[in-house]
């Protein structure tokens, strides 16, 4: 029996088996972990791929926007040049926050999303920078090629979420937090070139 290219037999891993996307930096796989709905934190479990409940989330902070990470993305060395006040990657898949005017209540998904920017966020003195895009065929958003095309309060609220979201938690780390710039699309397709090479250099092609 012949089957189409590519063919996976089993569900491939959403970090190591799938790709940032054939336009990226431009346009990028984007997994999604977390959406606004959920007032536990969810992340992929690296060995085994599925999500993995992380901790409840102590504050009445809720994620703005769905959240999730770019497929074969690693910040290690090369993202942490970008990003001068810190001292080392965080070695996780690079984040990314993806707004989209119609409410999607569900993790686990795979979209298209158009990067317009992103946060250079540190804690604990590392790299921890969190993508910012659009979905890909958005009504409301899908226009949009740089942050300066999304309502300021939007990018606000990432910031705040960010800065927040582990507060009043025992079990999440107590190191500083700080977002040192909001930077546009150009930056962050820089960071995800650098991811990309950061995951090539760890894990292989």
């Amino acid at each position: 029996m012949s089957f189409p290219k590519p063919f996976y037999r089993w569900r491939p891993h959403p970090w190591h088996g799938l790709t940032p996307g054939v336009r990226s930096p431009d346009v990028v796989n984007a997994f999604i972990e977390l959406t606004p709905f959920d007032s536990v934190k969810l992340e992929v479990d690296k060995e085994t791929g599925y999500l993995r409940v992380d901790r409840p989330q102590t504050t009445s902070s809720q994620p703005p926007a769905l959240y999730g990470f770019i497929p074969r993305t690693y910040c290690d060395t090369r993202v942490q040049a970008l990003c001068p006040t810190s001292e080392r990657g965080d070695k996780d898949p690079l984040d990314i926050c993806v707004l989209s005017e119609r409410l999607i209540d569900r993790p686990e998904i795979l979209l298209n999303a158009i990067v317009v920017g992103g946060l250079q966020m540190v804690d604990g003195g590392e790299a921890d920078d969190k993508i910012v895009a659009v979905l890909e065929n958005d009504h409301v958003y899908g226009g949009a090629r740089d942050i300066s095309d999304i309502p300021p309060i939007l990018v606000d609220r990432l910031r705040h979420y960010f800065l927040t979201y582990k507060q009043l938690n025992p079990t999440a780390s107590k190191s500083s937090v700080s977002i040192e710039k909001v930077y546009g699309a150009d930056h962050a397709k820089r960071v995800i070139a650098a991811a990309v090479d950061d995951y090539e250099q760890a894990f292989g092609s």
